[in-house]
Formats: structure tokens, sequence, C-alpha cells
């Protein structure tokens, strides 16, 4: 099976150990959602919840049910009827107003802790003690508590209260205590609840304590249906995202302001429930509902919008008598304020001021609606550590396997399908998970792979470098380096172009040389030689002695390898002819070298041990061309070609043939070129080529006469020219000993050609 070497560097080093890294990094993402730490637990929280408030606004606004209303003490109303607190005449007034319009109960946003200090039956004491003089008035007007009182008792009405809550879970001492108490609404096995008992869940719960309640006057309380607490909790950053359906105070839950007028609107009853015993409190019964709450008691609210998206009506409105017909009929409607001087304003998803009033009337359209927010902490948990497991081991394997970029792509679709996901599949349809720690768990592998994949890369980019850079350019080793899965390795056959280069005559001329010069000639000889081989992107292979292997196509592919080959060739011999005279200047001894070309199919790749890297090119081709540039001592031509290179190199460059050969150890004869220059030649150039191709075709067909013609008259014109002596030499043999039938113009070698 074919092999690259990115796969096999990869192997050794880059992706196995950036993949691992991943995988560590999402195990431990894993195992620290197990941890439970109060600091760790409150900021994941805070950051989920802040994605949330997002989601909130892109969602935009909900239409609410429509059946509950708030009564707005707003600014308009208090100057018309002056600073609150009003007159509790005027407050019965507005319950009288109201409950004409035949609301299913009225709750009251407020508490009214202390006895109204405009009564008439106040002013009268006051007024005897200072004249001694006692008013006859009607008792009724005495009192406005009294008139309050009156006026609830012809209504349904649910008072509020407050309670001032402790900062440590542990309950304070009850002293004056709100009714009605909730100790009959506690969870009961008789209602399929899995609570061993009612201490131990409240024990697992976290429903807030209180240390002191600020109650209604008892008059107020003895006439009103119900009350309960009008507490807005907000979450460790200031916001406000759940409303509080039970406040622990003493031994006791006691139910919030919108839970009793839900209860005492639809006449139901409730109670609490565990479907997870070691959790705490999951679920709120409400007559046949179930409604899911925190284990704060809590409901995640469904914000239906901005300030005002519920409807309002004016308090000074509903005295006037000006209320929108059939608004408040079997309405839930709560009185509060918006009013900034009050102070009674919340910052939610929606708005930094939104009024307190209305978020306690968003729990009751939300109780109402059954489309409050659900935060499943067994579906958070489940759903984080499957995707943390999924995504983040397929995050750490596209960015080992598939690079930075495709590997940063993959992680930012990742992130894109979860938000988008967690939006679309999960919050849109109710439901609150946590995004923060899925995507910290996916940056985090980001990371860690990003960082090991620096590192291992840059010890991938060494070994390449170190492994190419005695063989190619610079810039090849820049593009093996940018492109690792363009090399190949393990004998990939491919078809290259392979050159042999050797000094003639070198034996002779290390004996002249001492081995310094000797060492020094050599390499500046070899150096001058590969730039010139590098320069036109060929790969250098080995040095043997004063030879030179190098070869063309790999180990980047090279379209081009035959002509860039045989170009590079011309150079080295021109390069050659400038330095002669600069090494005659020295003492040093003139040199000719001889290469020889071919073209074929050959093994390519590391052919070394596993510890030692060797980047080589093996097959019949790699010895043919071995063979050729043997046969330029026999021919004296400055190079020789094989037929399959001169077809490759097309008309880019001038070629003359040689002859027809078998060399020893091949059965196969070949056709050997030489190339005189690049693109067309000279008129001298090309005459002289037409003329010995002539002679070679007499020759081929035997007619060894027309050839000595030939081959006499190109040696008088270049009698320095050994090609033609050699012709002549076996004209003459042939003249003596003719060739038998069957010859084909083939001569067979039976020596390399090498000579030392």
């Amino acid at each position: 099976m074919k092999a690259t070497l990115a796969a096999w560097a990869a192997r050794r080093w880059l992706k196995p150990s950036a993949f691992k890294v991943g995988l560590a990094v999402t195990l431990v993402a894993g195992l620290l959602l197990a941890v439970r730490a109060p600091s760790w637990h409150r900021l994941r929280t805070s950051l989920d919840s802040r994605i949330h408030d997002v989601m909130f606004h892109a969602r935009g606004p909900r239409p609410p049910t429509g059946r509950v209303v708030v009564v707005d003490i707003d600014e308009d109303s208090l100057a018309e009827v002056g600073q609150w607190p009003w007159p509790r005449t005027v407050v019965a007034a507005l319950v009288d107003r109201l409950a004409a319009e035949g609301p299913r109960v009225i709750g009251f946003d407020a508490v009214f802790a202390e006895p109204d200090r405009t009564s008439l039956g106040l002013a009268a004491r006051r007024l005897e003690a200072l004249t001694g003089q006692r008013l006859e008035l009607p008792a009724e007007s005495l009192d406005n508590d009294r008139v309050l009182a009156d006026a609830i008792g012809r209504a349904d009405v649910v008072l509020g209260y407050f309670f001032e809550l402790l900062p440590e879970a542990r309950a304070g001492q009850a002293t004056e205590t709100p009714t009605p108490l909730a100790d009959d609404r506690l969870p009961c096995p008789e209602r399929d609840i899995k609570a061993a008992s009612i201490r131990d869940l409240l024990q697992r719960s976290r429903i807030p304590v209180a240390r002191r309640a600020t109650l209604n006057l008892a008059c107020l309380n003895d006439q009103a249906l119900s009350e309960g607490f009008f507490n807005t909790v907000p979450d460790g950053d200031g916001m406000t995202r759940r409303g509080s359906l039970f406040i622990r105070y003493g031994e006791v839950l006691y139910p919030s302001l919108p839970l009793e007028m839900v209860r005492e609107g639809l006449g139901a009853d409730f109670a609490l429930a565990s479907h997870t015993p070691t959790v705490g409190v999951t679920t709120l019964r409400l007559g046949e509902r179930e409604v899911p709450v925190t284990q704060a008691g809590q409901l995640c609210l469904n914000f239906r919008g901005p300030p005002r998206t519920l409807p309002y009506v004016s308090a000074g409105a509903v005295l006037r008598g000006e209320i929108p017909p059939g608004l408040l009929k079997d309405a839930y409607v709560l009185i509060g304020t918006s009013a900034i001087g009050l102070l009674d304003l919340r910052a939610t998803p929606f708005h930094a001021a939104f009024p307190g009033v209305e978020v306690n009337a968003t729990v009751i359209d939300n109780l109402l609606a059954g489309d409050a927010m659900v935060y499943d902490m067994g579906l958070d948990l489940g759903l984080n550590v499957a995707l943390v497991a999924v995504l983040g081991t397929l995050l750490a394997a596209g960015l080992a396997w598939l690079g930075p970029r495709a590997g940063a792509l993959c992680g930012g679709l990742f992130l894109l399908a979860v938000v988008y996901g967690n939006y679309r599949l999960l919050f849109l349809q109710g439901r609150l998970v946590g995004l923060t720690y899925v995507v910290a768990a996916l940056l985090a592998v980001f990371i860690a792979v990003s960082v090991a994949n620096y590192f291992f890369e840059g010890r991938r980019k060494r070994f390449l470098q170190g492994a190419f850079s005695r063989y190619v350019s610079e810039d090849v080793v820049a593009a093996i380096v940018a492109h690792p899965e363009r090399l190949s390795l393990e004998g990939e056959e491919r078809e290259l172009t392979i050159l042999f280069s050797d000094i003639r005559g070198f034996t002779g001329i290390s004996e002249r040389l001492s081995a310094r010069q000797l060492s020094a000639f050599l390499n500046e000889y070899l150096s001058a030689m590969t730039e010139v081989i590098m320069a036109r992107g060929g790969t250098v292979d080995k040095f043997i002695g004063d030879a030179i292997m190098a070869f063309w196509g790999a180990p980047l592919a090279d379209a081009g390898h035959a002509p860039h080959a045989v170009a590079a060739a011309l150079a080295m011999r021109r390069l050659l002819a400038e330095l002669q005279p600069r090494w005659a200047a020295r003492g040093l001894p003139p040199i000719d070298i001889g290469i020889g070309l071919n073209s074929g199919v050959v093994s390519v790749g590391n052919m070394g041990s596993s510890t030692r890297f060797s980047y080589t090119v093996m097959g019949d081709a790699v010895n043919l061309a071995s063979r050729l540039e043997g046969l330029t001592r026999v021919y004296d031509t400055g190079m020789l070609i094989s037929d399959a290179t001169r077809r490759a190199i097309g008309d880019a460059f001038h070629c003359r043939p040689i002859d027809v050969v078998c060399v020893k150890g091949k059965l196969e004869p070949a056709a050997l070129f030489e190339p005189l220059c690049e693109g067309p030649p000279d008129a001298a150039m090309a005459a002289e080529t037409g003329r010995f191709t002539e002679a070679l075709e007499a020759y081929r067909r035997r007619d060894f006469d027309a050839c000595r013609g030939l081959i006499e008259a190109l040696q008088r014109d270049h009698p320095q020219c050994r090609l033609y002596a050699l012709y002549r030499e076996r004209l003459e043999l042939f003249r003596q000993q003719p060739p038998p039938p069957e010859w084909d113009g083939v001569f067979t070698f039976t020596t390399k050609g090498h000579d030392e």
C-alpha cells in the first residue's frame, strides 16, 4: 500500500501526539463536569445565564396569555393622588373599582405593615389630647385600615408581604409568621412523592431561607383570601431570571404571592414533589398541573418581552373609572408600581429597569400558560458530557489530521452548531441547557491541540528540512514543509528523469593532489554542480566519490522533469567551462565530466533504515542512466540521453543521434542522443547534425561505403571529434569482418564503459 511522507512523519510524531493531547483535554473536561465546587458552579451558571439572556433578545417578545393585568401605581397616578403610601381609603376605593370588573383574583405587590396615619380616629385622639374635647364621628370614618379591610373582605384579594432573607443556608427563628402556613402543602408519600421525608427533602433543596417577615396588619390579613411573599431573588450578577415560589422560614415553607394568586384563582391546592430524591425539590404540583422548579424552589421565567409587554392599566385611570371594557374580567390583577421613585425595579434579560410587579406578573402568566423555562440538571449534565466527548474528540481529530485551517473551520462549525442547536432545539422549546462548558471545552481542545501541533509541527518541519535540505533547494524544501502530503514514501512508483555525472580520469587527478587539496577541490566542484541541479528543481540523491546522482520529478511532482534535467546538464557543462580558468590559475588540473540521463518509471522513497532516512530511487531506469554516463567516454560526448528522455523533451532541445546500443546487463537496445543546445541550433550545427544523421542511416542499412564517405568528410571538417573516429574504426572492422545477416545496427557493449 502506498503511503505518504506526511503520514509516516505523523505516525512518528505529529498526529498521534496532538490527537492524544486533544483526547486528554476532552477527558479532563468531561471529569470536571462532575466537580460541584460552589464557586465553579456559580461561574458556569452565571456564564450560561448570560448566554440565555442573549437568546431572549434573539427570540424577541412573545404574546402573553392576556389573563394577567398589572394595575400600575405609575408617575401619573402619584401626581394625581399624591405620594405613596396612599390613604387606605383610596386603596379601598381602588379595590372596590377593580372588584366591580369581575377579576378572578386581586393581588397586592405591596405590604401594609403599619396603621394608616391619615385615619380620622388617630387625628381625633391627638386633638382630644391637646384640647380635651372629644369628636363624635361615624365609626366607619375613624379607621382607614378598617375601611380597606372591609373592601378586601368584599373582594377576592391575596395580600403580599416581604421576607428579609439570610445569606447563609439556615432558617431564622420564626416570630411573627405569615398565613396561611404551607406545611399542609409539603410533599407527602400519598401523592406519588419519592422523598423519604419532608425534612430530608428540604435539606437537599436550596430554597432561600428567611430570618424575618414584614407582614400586613392583622385586620387586613383576616379579610384576605390568603397572602404570599413578593420577594424576587436575583442571581449572583444582580439579574432577575427566576421567580421564587417558596421561601423557608423556621421549619416551614411559605408560598409566593404569584403562586397563591394562581392557587386561589384556580381553586386548586399545591404540593412539592421530588422525582429525584437525591436532588431535592424538582416539581410543583398545582392541582392537576406539574410545574418544573429548580432546587431553590424557583420558576425559570419565560419573559414575554421588555417592560409593559403584559397588559397595564394606570391606578389613577381605575380610580377615575376609565377601565377598558372587559380587560379585567376573570383576570389575575396585580397591583404594584413602575414609578422610579418607589424603587421597585429589577434587572432582567430584556431590560435593566424592569418593574418588579411585572416580574411577579410574569410568574403568574407562566404558571397559567404552563410554558415556564425548564432547567433539568440531568439533561444539562448528560448533554454536556455527550457534546464534550463527541465534539471534543472530533475536533481533536480534525485539528490533528486535517491541519490548522480545516481544523479551525471544523471547530468554528462545531461551535455554531452547538449554539444554534441549543437555541433552536432547546431554548425555543423552553429548555435551558448550559452552553458555556461545551464552548469552553471545545476552545480548550482547540488551544491544546493547536499548541501541540505548533510544537510537533516544529519537529516535523525540522525533520523535513533536515531530511531534504541536502537533496533539494530551499524553495523545494519550503514547498515540502508547506505541503507534506505531496511527498511519497516506501517505494512509490513514479516516472522520473535520473542524472549521473562523473569526472573523467579522476583517479589520475587525485594522485596529483594532496588529501587537503583534493578535499577542497571536490567540495568546490560538487557545491557548484549541486547549486545548478537544485536551482532547476533537481533532487541530489548522493555523491559517490566524484560522481553525482540526481533526479527530477520527486519528492515534488514535476511534469517537466525531463526538460528540466537536460537544461541542468547543459548548465553544468557551461559552469564547468567557466570554472576551468579559475582552477588553472590556482594550479589545479583541467577536468571534464560526462553526464548520462534517462527517463522511466522507478521506485522512489525512503530506502534507508528505521533510524536513518535516505530518500532515493531504484530501478532499471536508474541503471541505464548510470550506463549512459559511462558511455560518454566511449563516444567522447559531454552527455548522453536515452530515447525515452529524447521523446520527453520534444523539440525543446536540439539533439543529434549517437548510436543504438545494448549496454552491459541489458537485453533491450537503447537509442542514444546528445543534446547540443536548448532551442533551435545555428546553421552550422544543424548542417553537421544532418550530415551525421544521414551517415547513421547508411550505417544501419549496411551501406558502409556511403557511410564511410560521409564520416570521412565530417572528420576532415572536425578532426578533433572522437565520435567520427570511432565510427571510422567500426567501418574498418566491418570491412574486414562484415556483421552477420541478422545484424540490425545495434552495437553491444560487454563492459560498463567506465575508465578511471
